[in-house]
């Protein structure tokens, strides 16, 4: 895991995707691919023939040059190895043409305070169609910690996948977490998992809940506080208990969550 992909855009959500992919670069010895949206304007009923599309996307481009040259004076100073990729059109398009080679996709998990552009969206959809791990930051991050992981474990091959590809990233916790509600439905018990992850120097411990009430993200979200966790690594869009059909809580905890979340579907 030493691709990082970092979507850059001038919005809300920008310090703490840079700030989450620079120490993940750094912790892994990685190279970081900035992968810089112009995004395309949406305009109803342009009245000039295009021309009030063509002036908005010259603005965007515009603010994105600005961004760019303060970001790549900013990159200079740090101390990890980058490459620039200038792209024009929708923020999900720019990232799945860069992704093919990343190891890990950096976004937001949502926009609070400005809602635009629609990162939850745009990650939902990356999720899909990447086939990459994704890490889904709060837009008030201000530094990945790497110390506590829980793994939402459903035993589906979305969870396993997910797991096996963050395996670099949970050698470097000083504490890893299996949490899973139990349903029967999962195909790879947690104890399976944890044998697994001890073969590459990683000794989680495992902790299995029977609850039928609880929505499954907020049983995540108390566990994660009871662990003090850093960060969650869980399937997206899988159909066990804790993610549950359709997505719904891969939905919620991409629009609530206020951890890193490190999804793969």
């Amino acid at each position: 895991m030493k691709n990082i992909l970092l979507l850059v855009h001038d919005d809300e959500g920008q310090e703490s995707r840079l700030q989450a992919a620079l120490d993940l670069t750094r912790a892994l010895g990685g190279h970081l691919s900035c992968i810089d949206v112009a995004v395309l304007p949406m305009v109803v009923g342009d009245l000039y023939g295009g021309a009030g599309t063509a002036m908005l996307l010259a603005d965007e481009r515009a603010r994105e040059g600005q961004n760019k040259a303060k970001l790549e004076a900013r990159l200079a100073r740090e101390d990890v190895s980058w490459d620039w990729i200038d792209f024009t059109g929708s923020l999900v398009e720019g990232v799945l043409e860069a992704a093919s080679l990343a190891d890990l996709i950096v976004l937001n998990r949502k926009l609070d305070s400005f809602p635009y552009p629609d990162m939850h969206d745009a990650a939902s959809r990356i999720l899909m169609h990447a086939r990459r791990p994704v890490v889904a930051v709060p837009e008030t991050l201000t530094c990945f910690k790497l110390d506590r992981a829980v793994i939402a474990w459903d035993g589906q091959a979305a969870c396993i996948a997910t797991m096996q590809a963050c395996v670099p990233i949970l050698a470097l916790a000083k504490e890893v977490e299996i949490f899973t509600v139990r349903d029967g439905g999962g195909k790879i018990e947690p104890a399976e998992a944890a044998e697994y992850l001890s073969r590459h120097g990683i000794h989680a411990s495992v902790r299995i809940i029977d609850d039928g009430l609880d929505a499954a993200d907020h049983l995540i979200t108390e566990e994660c506080v009871r662990l003090n966790a850093d960060y969650v690594v869980m399937g997206a869009y899988s159909r066990g208990r804790l993610m549950e059909a359709f997505g719904g809580v891969t939905k919620r905890m991409l629009a609530n969550s206020k951890l890193p979340l490190i999804l793969g579907h």
